[in-house]
């Protein structure tokens, strides 16, 4: 029985619309929605909880601008430092793509310990705790963005749910691959609701670090298993057991497993 019929050709325009080369993309507007979203969450939660929306307000944009940086950064450090480091110019030039998770996750958490300082708030584990609700709503959201740009696909696959990519070159647009990104953006918004069931079911904000050690352990562990089922970003690593992104996941997560454990022994105690 053939299942050709059910592979699905991709062909979406990454741009909504250009006006006079003014262009809004389909990326761009999943990360903003993003943004605006966690904001619409989060501000109940601190009016309930007696803190300041105008400290949410200037907590998000220094969280936007941390993820931003950090992921461009990441990006360029990580993936791609010879060149980057050679062309420190381009580093500004975002709008030519280059964004990395690991190091927009690095963004995020100095730029809340930057807010924190800023504004001489303790409890720095209230905030992050709370962020982990919506972080991985905006990982979803990026990831639905990454799909509209026909990027950060899966290997070659004949499964019939297969993507043929039909705005690539054609050596990978005449072969249907892993539409990864929707495995991505379909864990994620899982992950979305288990922190959201943690925080008003069970109370988890109560043990300081539990949730955002949860959240570290769920996204950075998938992330490791769903990059075997991924193309690399970086052609030197095609031959490594562990790709970059899986590297890079691992401390990630060995440090949510070190934070649940001990929130969980300090609830004990």
């Amino acid at each position: 029985m053939s299942f050709v019929s059910l592979f699905v050709h991709w062909n979406v325009d990454p741009e909504i619309f250009n006006i006079g080369g003014f262009a809004i993309r389909w990326y761009g507007l999943l990360f903003m929605l993003g943004f605006v979203l966690s904001y619409q969450i989060l501000k109940p939660i601190f009016k309930k909880e007696n803190v300041s929306v105008e400290l949410l307000d200037k907590l998000s944009m220094y969280i936007g601008i941390g993820t931003i940086v950090g992921a461009r950064l990441g990006h360029c450090l990580f993936y791609e430092p010879d060149y980057y480091l050679a062309h420190p110019v381009e580093i500004l030039m975002i709008q030519q793509g280059g964004l990395a998770s690991h190091g927009g996750a690095i963004g995020i958490i100095l730029a809340l310990w930057l807010f924190v300082r800023k504004y001489k708030i303790d409890q720095y584990a209230w905030w992050i705790d709370r962020l982990a609700i919506v972080i991985p709503l905006s990982g979803a959201l990026i990831r639905l963005g990454n799909l509209m740009n026909s990027e950060i696909f899966g290997l070659p696959t004949e499964k019939p749910w297969g993507f043929y990519f039909e705005r690539l070159p054609l050596e990978i647009a005449s072969v249907p691959h892993h539409p990864t990104q929707i495995y991505e953006a379909t864990f994620y918004f899982l992950c979305f609701g288990i922190m959201a069931w943690l925080f008003f079911k069970k109370k988890a904000q109560e043990k300081p670090w539990f949730m955002f050690g949860v959240l570290l352990v769920l996204i950075f562990g998938f992330r490791i298993v769903v990059e075997f089922w991924k193309e690399d970003q970086e052609g030197q690593q095609a031959t490594a057991f562990f790709n970059l992104g899986q590297l890079l996941s691992f401390p990630f997560m060995l440090v949510g497993f070190y934070l649940i454990f001990k929130a969980l022994k300090r609830k004990s105690n």
